[in-house]
């Protein structure tokens, strides 16, 4: 356990095991802790690298400024962690945010991907009519029954106070990358040249089956599935399954 500083970010971090190195990337607000089921799994084979994004689990700063480039700014982060392990290349898996930069470190820096597995991400934000931003808002304050879950996370892990400055600055950070169109990487998605899996749950409610799919289209080596049973926490809804597909991706590759 390490800390690591690229530019504002102060990125919490994980090396452990010997093996092929696997870089593993949680989502927004997620942290390494909620994925142990995952990361125990692929432990005693692999090296397991994880790591909390900028802004999020124990990562800074927070909180954290959100533009439209800050899906960049942590590829970037990545890429130099990995080198500075003297890590030439490794298996990217990512969740959420944390799969649209392991995306954006294989189109942009495509000798650091041995193999990419991703889910709840689809290289875009689509959210032509706000609700994906208001969510997010308003997921501290969200007193109705169906927010309790991620609201009280949010609360307990972070406090209240800092939660609403996260969720707040990170609507912001949606908003500014709609506003420049929406891209993440399916631009560059042909330039994601290793061996991809991409992962999305049928009743995830922030991205779209058909934007995943659009996304593998465009990339050279990329499967598409949808797993039934699952939102966007796939990890949560169908930890065996995503245990099990996780375990035998990196076996394959």
């Amino acid at each position: 356990m390490a800390w690591f500083d690229h530019g504002p970010a102060h990125i919490w971090f994980e090396d452990e095991g010997q093996g092929e190195p696997v870089l593993f990337l949680p989502g927004f607000s997620d942290r390494i802790d909620n994925h142990r089921h995952l990361l125990q799994g692929l432990a005693g084979s692999r090296r397991i690298i994880a790591a909390d994004l900028p802004g999020s689990g124990q990562s800074g700063p927070q909180p954290r400024d959100y533009g439209a480039t800050y899906l960049e700014q942590d590829a970037g982060a990545f890429a130099a962690l990995l080198a500075a392990l003297d890590v030439p290349s490794a298996h990217l898996v990512g969740y959420s945010d944390g799969g649209e930069v392991a995306l954006l470190m294989a189109a942009g820096t495509p000798h650091l991907a041995r193999s990419l597995l991703t889910w709840g991400a689809q290289g875009a934000v689509r959210d032509p009519d706000g609700q994906m931003a208001a969510f997010f808002r308003t997921a501290v304050d969200d007193m109705s029954p169906g927010a309790s879950g991620y609201r009280d996370y949010l609360r307990t892990t972070y406090g209240e106070g800092p939660a609403r400055a996260m969720v707040q600055g990170f609507a912001r950070g949606l908003e500014a990358i709609v506003a420049q169109g929406g891209d993440i990487c399916q631009a560059r998605a042909h330039l994601i040249v290793c061996p991809s899996l991409l992962l999305l749950g049928q009743d995830d409610g922030l991205m779209h089956w058909a934007e995943v799919q659009a996304l593998a289209g465009r990339m050279p080596h990329a499967q598409a599935i949808l797993v039934e049973g699952a939102g966007h926490g796939l990890h949560q809804d169908r930890p065996d399954w995503l245990a099990s597909t996780l375990h035998d991706w990196l076996d394959g590759h």
